[in-house]
């Protein structure tokens, strides 16, 4: 390998441990070993949100949790797993809960959110004024592979083991021990 690109995955690496120790005590918890690759996207609402032991959050990643909007109020919160990776460019958003198991790996521009800006009901208003709404919290299980462009909303639950194919809308439940995949997202296997 050239000595050039060695030295430039050392540079990275030693920059995404000093912004992970630059960050860590915005956070409610980073565990051991967690890491921030340098650098995030966005880091709102930290602390409301927790990270397991040895859990890598890739370059580029927003990670949201909203207590207000305009006069709303909330009371979000964030848990990620242990040997979790966000892939980059991925978004978790949240207005309540959104807890996250072990073992989750994401491809790149994965959005997990519980939360949307209003209904038909308030199109009247500008997107960014409208009343942020949910359907409910998101539980994901452990050992989870979701693929790039991923979609999962609000009021979903995520069985251990399960696989979310590349570009799917997952609106629905996903039952452990099975993939999913297309929009929205249904069963294509299971065991």
């Amino acid at each position: 390998m050239n000595i050039y690109l060695r030295l430039s995955y050392k540079w990275r690496a030693l920059c995404s441990h000093l912004y992970t120790v630059l960050i860590r005590s915005s956070f409610a918890h980073i565990g051991k070993g967690s890491l921030f690759i340098y650098k995030a996207d966005m880091l709102r609402g930290c602390p409301y949100i927790s990270i397991g032991n040895n859990t890598e959050i890739s370059q580029n990643c927003r990670l949201t949790a909203w207590d207000r909007h305009e006069e709303q109020q909330f009371c979000p919160n964030i848990k990620i797993g242990n040997n979790c990776k966000l892939g980059p460019y991925s978004h978790i958003t949240a207005i309540g809960n959104i807890t996250i198991g072990d073992n989750l790996l994401t491809g790149s521009n994965v959005l997990i959110s519980d939360n949307a800006h209003g209904s038909l009901q308030d199109t009247n208003l500008p997107p960014l004024e409208r009343p942020l709404k949910t359907k409910g919290d998101i539980h994901i299980g452990n050992n989870v592979w979701i693929g790039n462009n991923v979609c999962i909303l609000s009021g979903v639950t995520i069985g251990d083991c399960a696989i979310i194919a590349a570009g799917s809308i997952v609106n629905k439940d996903v039952p452990a021990h099975s993939m999913v995949a297309g929009v929205p997202a249904k069963v294509v296997k299971a065991q």
